[in-house]
């Protein structure tokens, strides 16, 4: 993990998601660039914020400027690089971009931007950048503050490529010397259904120790599992949950599984969205 985006509208959400990433870069070694999009190349609107206790450029780029200048002392990756890009166009669009031409290996952003409203699906930038990113995504919801990364969730369902996000959670993990809970969660006790999530959570298990990674596994039976994994995180303390989007729909119309979106959009702990490869 040595290149880390962060999507910024200069809302107190793109900002609370920046502060996790300056933290990850610091521990990863990462570089780490925040991206602004506004609407034309050609005319840079003036930019007031209302409430801040600091005074900034009435211009994008001063307000870029100004939070460089604040977060550098920082960032303390000896030979790392923290900067800016402001791009044009559709949000989404220019953050994909941007992170397939820098070659990112996570984007992290809130999941509502400078309108500041709460909707039952998540922000629709938010929503269209995890479909459609080349990387993996940590969203951050609403009011989540930073937290030091000591135990991740991974929850296993019977989908065949739930394991698929093992891998870079397992590089995450050992980044923070994190405790990692392998659980399967299900809603029937069909008995192959039972015995398919208990492989694949013993795989992903050894998996993990032969990687170090420090590891715990189980199993829990629930209605709705997109409740049951939240119940499980809060009640553990979880700082991450990491997921598969599973993908829906054409290559041109992607979207992710109705379960990754409540996950997402409803969680009170930050989301890394991991998506399938063919």
């Amino acid at each position: 993990m040595k290149k880390l985006l962060v999507p910024v509208d200069f809302s107190k959400d793109s900002m609370n998601a920046f502060d996790h990433a300056l933290f990850i870069a610091n521990k990863a070694n990462a570089d780490l660039r925040f991206i602004h999009v506004r609407k034309s190349k050609d005319y840079d609107e003036p930019f007031v914020l209302k409430g801040t206790e600091s005074t900034y450029g009435k211009t994008v780029v001063n307000f870029c400027d100004q939070i460089l200048e604040e977060y550098k002392p920082q960032y303390t990756v000896a030979k790392g690089k923290i900067d800016y890009v402001i791009a044009h166009g559709k949000i989404y669009k220019a953050i994909i971009e941007q992170a397939k031409k820098d070659r990112t290996d996570l984007i992290l952003m809130g999941t509502h931007g400078v309108s500041g409203f709460e909707e039952f699906w998540v922000g629709s930038n938010a929503y269209r950048v995890v479909c459609k990113a080349p990387c993996p995504v940590l969203t951050i919801r609403h009011g989540i503050r930073r937290k030091k990364i000591e135990r991740i969730l991974i929850p296993i369902d019977a989908f065949r490529d739930t394991r698929q996000k093992v891998p870079f959670t397992a590089e995450l993990a050992k980044l923070f010397n994190t405790e990692v809970h392998v659980v399967d969660f299900r809603s029937s006790d069909r008995a192959d259904v039972k015995k398919r999530l208990k492989n694949y959570t013993e795989q992903t298990f050894q998996y993990l120790k032969k990687m170090g990674v420090n590891a715990v596994k189980g199993s829990k039976k629930g209605t709705s599992l997109v409740d049951a994994i939240i119940s499980y995180a809060v009640a553990n303390e979880i700082q991450v949950i990491s997921i598969m989007s599973n993908h829906r729909g054409t290559p041109v119309s992607l979207g992710m599984s109705t379960n990754a979106q409540q996950l997402v959009n409803h969680s009170p702990i930050p989301i890394l969205s991991v998506h399938p490869k063919k």
